[in-house]
């Protein structure tokens, strides 16, 4: 679907938001927890002693997320980066531990005997605070890579939808270009049928052409254009097919499109539809038709092209055979999810019957 992609500053914006959320709960975080139940208590003393552990996580987060993730994991250093890490965890965590002492000592003095003497549960009470602390500070390098990990996707997943768009405008263009020769391998051999039976037909029939190559060589190069130019080309291209064909032979035109409306469309859609239908709907013998209608409604345009069903031997080489492998490209290139062709022979394959809806509301321009 050709949804318009936002731009690449939203994810950075999303980012910036990120960090700036979480140095504001480290630094808020003590602001909640601090006991206020006294106004001595309200100190930057108090405020330190909080601040003490949001702090660590941080300084292990943003040591990983800045420097060791880029400089050993991105570089498979896997087992460097597990060995630091250890090493950074075991230096923030001591440092923790004895930092306790000093944050806490006036509430040691204040509140400790000092004839306290710790025993075995106030040993291991300590040991698994540190141990917890240890357990934590590993989470957190662990949502560092998380974090890191997610933006180099996003750069990836940025990367690769620029590089499939490249692609596909490179495709694009190389079919535009095979469609031009086919359809005027298709007209000249409609001119040469003509210069054998009637020359001033075939006159006509040069100038009807030059205006449709007026139009193939200046249009054909944008990816979309106004609906109505598209009409134009395709009564003109009608027109030119009658000079050749017989009074038996029954076309019926009807284009409804709003000259007011802005609708763009893919030039030269339509027109492989209705090349098939005067190649395999026209006999030289027996009655034949070939019927056309193109309309737009609220961003969608239909078009059905029916025609009496004389298939094409196998040996026929008046067209090359590629425009409709060509419609099916281009329709799965510029309107995935956005479009319906449907085609087939129908009452008792007396008829077939191709119609394709479109979707231009969420086409990029």
């Amino acid at each position: 679907m050709f949804e318009k992609q936002n731009s690449l500053k939203s994810p950075r914006m999303l980012e910036v938001l990120v960090h700036a959320v979480t140095w504001l709960l480290i630094f808020g975080f003590p602001l909640v927890v601090m006991d206020y139940s006294s106004f001595i208590r309200w100190n930057g003393m108090n405020y330190l002693r909080h601040l003490r552990t949001p702090l660590a996580f941080g300084i292990v987060f943003y040591f990983n997320y800045a420097w060791l993730i880029s400089a050993y994991l991105f570089k498979k250093g896997w087992k460097k980066f597990i060995f630091y890490n250890i090493l950074l965890i075991l230096a923030v965590s001591v440092l923790q531990y004895f930092s306790h002492g000093w944050v806490y000592a006036d509430m040691t003095r204040r509140y400790v005997p000092t004839n306290f003497v710790p025993d075995g549960r106030f040993i291991f009470a300590r040991f698994m605070f540190y141990i917890r602390d240890v357990i934590m500070l590993a989470f957190m390098a662990a949502l560092a890579v998380v974090v890191r990990m997610g933006r180099e996707w996003q750069n990836a997943e940025a990367a690769r939808r620029e590089a499939e768009s490249a692609r596909t405008d490179a495709e694009l263009k190389t079919l535009r270009h095979q469609l031009s020769p086919h359809f005027l391998l298709n007209t000249l051999n409609n001119i040469y049928a003509l210069i054998s039976f009637d020359s001033d037909k075939a006159q006509h029939a040069v100038l009807e052409l030059s205006k449709m190559l007026r139009h193939m060589l200046y249009d054909n190069q944008q990816k979309f254009v106004p609906l109505q130019n598209e009409a134009d080309f395709i009564h003109n291209y009608v027109e030119l097919m009658r000079l050749r064909l017989s009074r038996e032979v029954k076309v019926d035109v009807d284009i409804q499109v709003d000259t007011e409306k802005q609708v763009m469309i893919a030039p030269l859609i339509f027109i492989s539809l209705i090349e098939n239908a005067f190649k395999h709907g026209i006999s030289p013998t027996d009655p034949s038709f070939v019927s056309i209608k193109l309309s737009e409604e609220d961003g969608w345009v239909y078009g059905v092209i029916r025609n009496s069903n004389y298939p094409k031997k196998v040996t026929d080489k008046s067209g090359s055979g590629i425009g409709l492998e060509q419609v099916k490209r281009r329709l799965e290139l510029l309107y995935p999810k956005n479009h319906e062709w449907k085609y087939g022979t129908c009452n008792g394959d007396k008829e077939y019957v191709s119609e394709l809806k479109i979707c231009t509301k969420f086409q990029e321009l």
